[in-house]
């Protein structure tokens, strides 16, 4: 965690800016050793040939066991101020009781709304929920004990325990007159996030995992096509295996908790019609941009040296996508402020794995050219400029709920001197116009 205090007001000077951008919330050291854990785990997995389903819980807890291992050990993140705890000055049994049974309360309706749901919305009855489901199912009453004693322990020691939870619980209770609704809003759209994307991400998880360990090496040993498409694979590996812990492992204890949730609508719209059920870019979505299309391989498959250098583009990009969030270690999440990353590509790009992923998916997919003719091409590339478009709304949306967070206006600030768009922007401008480099000089 920063060690600017989120509520103070935040003055950068030049040298700090040339010194580096502000602390990462999460240590980079966090999330080499979440990719020593994952490495680990599929060497269990392919070593003794486990399937894909038992493989997934295994990469997962290894990937989780080494980030956890450096946030309780290295990074002490129990420490920081940013926890809300003191545990030099715990409450007592009496009044730490009267608090936690009602966060106990609100947590219980909590998950029984999130099951109700689960149950009633047919897409989750899709054969790919399987997997969320064992899973959630075997961790359930393991879980249940858990939170009892947590909650418990970490309202003991808390400075201000009335959080979010607190206040739906008292609202559950009917202890209205305590409550600020504001407080309960929040509490439901941190719930939202994690309910929407943990069963999202479990789903993916076999997939992922599957697409490795079935890979035919002595088959495509010489084929730059084969070994991209396994290299992408294994990042997009990286990614889903990183990302799932964030939304499982939200603990104030380990000042892993949820801040607060993106409060504005455009930004939640923008964030959800890029996952499914509400996908809009996917194949037969109203901006499927793959109709009449054939992907890099197939259009350059008559020049093997052009294969190699598109494939190693294509790798690099996902690289940075991957890289991206492995640098949130385990506070990954989307619609949520849970401390600002400022390490890795974040010191490039305010948004590397957005610019990343959207740069490759034109590359990848080449809507510019079609197997229909010049008019698909036209409308598959205006498509897949609308998806553009919903990736810079949710870049827009993110920044303006970040942006309450005095951590992230230091980042901003940082960034706006030592970006490299804004770096590049600067060079442009001085090519053209003859403007100074650097702002100092202009005053």
């Amino acid at each position: 965690m920063s060690a600017i205090d989120t509520n103070s007001t935040v003055h950068v000077t030049s040298q700090t800016r040339r010194e580096g951008p502000p602390r990462s919330a999460t240590a980079p050291v966090t999330g080499l050793l979440g990719l020593a854990g994952l490495l680990l785990g599929m060497v269990i997995v392919m070593g003794f040939k486990i399937n894909a389903g038992a493989g997934g819980l295994i990469v997962l807890s290894t990937t989780m066991f080494g980030m956890l291992f450096s946030t309780v050990f290295i990074e002490k993140t129990w420490k920081n101020p940013t926890t809300g705890l003191d545990f030099s000055r715990p409450r007592s049994h009496a009044e730490t009781m009267e608090t936690a049974k009602v966060k106990l309360a609100g947590l219980a309706v909590t998950f029984a709304a999130l099951g109700f749901l689960y149950f009633v919305i047919s897409h989750y009855t899709m054969a790919r929920y399987g997997f969320f489901f064992l899973t959630m199912t075997a961790i359930a009453a393991p879980g249940l004990m858990f939170g009892f004693v947590y909650v418990y322990f970490v309202d003991k020691h808390m400075i201000e325990p009335k959080d979010h939870l607190w206040h739906f619980g008292a609202f559950i209770c009917g202890q209205r007159e305590d409550v600020d609704m504001e407080e309960v809003a929040g509490h439901l759209r941190a719930w939202a996030v994690k309910g929407f994307f943990i069963a999202f991400m479990l789903s993916i998880v076999p997939g992922v995992v599957s697409t490795i360990i079935n890979f035919d090496f002595s088959k495509h040993a010489q084929s730059p096509v084969a070994w991209g498409l396994l290299a992408i694979a294994l990042l997009f590996l990286v990614d889903v295996i990183f990302a799932t812990p964030g939304y499982l492992i939200t603990f104030r204890l380990l000042d892993l908790h949820i801040r607060t949730a993106n409060p504005f609508l455009f930004g939640w719209v923008a964030a959800l019609v890029c996952y499914p059920p509400f996908i809009v870019m996917g194949r037969g979505g109203i901006l499927d941009y793959h109709a009449g299309g054939a992907y890099w391989h197939v259009w350059l498959a008559d020049h093997p040296a052009l294969l190699w250098l598109w494939a190693f583009v294509l790798v690099a990009l996902i690289f940075v996508y991957a890289a991206a969030t492995v640098a949130f270690g385990l506070r990954f999440s989307n619609l949520t402020n849970r401390g600002t990353i400022t390490s890795w590509p974040y010191s490039w790009f305010k948004h590397p794995a957005y610019i990343s992923k959207n740069l490759y998916w034109w590359l990848a997919a080449m809507p510019f050219l079609s197997t229909l003719g010049a008019a698909s091409a036209f409308r598959c590339s205006v498509l897949l400029l609308f998806v553009n478009l919903i990736y810079y709304a949710r870049a827009k949306t993110e920044e303006k709920h970040m942006m309450e967070d005095a951590n992230y206006r230091a980042y901003v600030a940082w960034i706006a001197e030592h970006g490299v768009l804004e770096r590049f922007g600067r060079w442009i401008k001085i090519r053209l116009y003859g403007q100074p480099e650097t702002r100092e000089q202009e005053r």
